[in-house]
């Protein structure tokens, strides 16, 4: 099985960067798409206008937020696993990221669409 690995550094506390995954109004403001997130575990949430949707497998405030994930485009049961790992860093947040279970002909697509629509946002956001 494929793995979407990716380790970035962001400006914000591990806290921040938490509530910013967890909270609809938070994600609208970083990404500027709607967004509807219940943050309890198995919780449905929304991003980007239905974009993405899934449901909250695990939840350990400001540590780790793990998904059953999947883009709108996709078989109407296929779901992904996201698991988002974070450790602080001196004033910042090392985010740990792991993708598996996707589509494997859209790896490159889903990839790219991690830094376009979540990473590089989120360094603007937590400047």
């Amino acid at each position: 099985m494929s793995v979407i690995h990716h380790e970035i550094k962001l400006n914000a506390s591990p806290e921040r960067v938490y509530e910013t995954l967890t909270n609809a109004e938070e994600f609208s403001k970083m990404s500027g798409a709607p967004a509807e997130i219940n943050n309890e575990v198995g919780g449905f949430f929304s991003c980007f206008g239905g974009g993405v949707t899934g449901r909250n497998i695990e939840l350990v405030p400001d540590k780790i937020i793990v998904q059953a994930w999947r883009g709108a485009n996709w078989e109407e049961h296929d779901y992904s696993i996201v698991k988002y790992e974070l450790k602080e860093q001196g004033s910042g947040t090392i985010l740990v990221f792991n993708h598996t279970g996707y589509p494997e002909e859209m790896k490159d697509m889903i990839d790219t669409g991690w830094y376009k629509f979540y990473w590089d946002p989120m360094e603007k956001y937590f400047v």
